[in-house]
């Protein structure tokens, strides 16, 4: 982490990012899933940085763009973002697309790293303390269990703002005029479509039924798929989604459309 000491005013915003962070998941959708948390998160970078409607209006927007994330670990990304957000608001040349890429090259790793600590470690360690003490009727066992989980937790967001903020501010200042940041804005790209692709993989879960009898033989036809290209069936159906987006349909209206194409699938015998 930079050593660099934090101005009057920047240990002000940093304070503001740390409180706004825990939004994050009060306005969870399965739309965009955390975007509209982080957006509102970002509300004190935005109000400081951009000074009329429309440019306060663009930022928010630009922070809609799908996102999730560990809880615990967001307010190092909003850190780094507030960052590029004033870059962007002083430097008329600044590639904005580089905040997205950023945040989404980010938010697998961290969420990778955050659920195993915290849902994997710390809850399960502050579980069995406080549940070992609450079956001895003792009040501690409530106690112990939300310090022991919230403390670390509230550490971490905090310093975490301002590891964010202090490495986007040392990025910047090395990355003028160096051609880094286009370098992280590929990077950050590459990291965040192998992220989606892994989140298509295993999230979308689509497989056939269907086979042909020849003679007294049935072929699943979901045997040779798999043998000649796993998961190719979900990839297509994640592409075909992407490619109607690109053509401007609503998500509402693709979620219709799926809905759909798992009834008549279920119904014809071939999903």
């Amino acid at each position: 982490m930079s050593k660099q000491k934090l101005t009057k005013e920047e240990r002000k915003l940093v304070n503001e990012l740390f409180w706004h962070s825990f939004i994050l998941e009060n306005c969870y959708n399965y739309e965009r899933q955390q975007a509209l948390g982080f957006a509102i998160g970002m509300w004190p970078a935005i109000k400081r940085f951009y000074h009329t409607k429309e440019e306060r209006a663009e930022a928010l927007v630009r922070h809609m763009s799908i996102f999730n994330t560990t809880p615990h670990l967001v307010s190092a990304i909003s850190g780094i973002a507030a960052v590029l957000e004033k870059e962007a608001s002083e430097n008329p040349e600044f590639d904005k697309s580089i905040i997205n890429n950023v945040k989404v090259g980010l938010m697998g790793p961290l969420a990778g790293i955050g659920d195993s600590f915290f849902w994997g470690t710390v809850r399960i360690i502050a579980s069995g303390i406080g549940i070992s003490l609450a079956q001895q009727g003792s009040v501690l066992g409530a106690i112990l269990f939300l310090l022991i989980f919230n403390v670390p937790h509230i550490l971490i967001r905090y310093y975490g703002t301002v590891f964010g903020y202090r490495s986007g501010t040392s990025l910047m200042s090395s990355a003028k005029d160096s051609g880094v940041l286009q370098m992280l804005s590929k990077g950050a790209t590459i990291v965040g479509l192998m992220v989606i692709g892994g989140m298509s993989a295993s999230m979308v879960a689509m497989t056939t039924p269907f086979s042909i009898t020849i003679g007294e033989t049935a072929f699943k036809i979901q045997d040779y798929l798999d043998q000649i290209f796993p998961l190719l069936l979900p990839l297509l159906y994640t592409l075909a989604m992407f490619g109607l987006l690109k053509k401007g349909f609503k998500p509402t209206t693709i979620l219709l459309i799926t809905i759909l194409v798992g009834i008549l699938g279920a119904w014809l015998g071939i999903l």
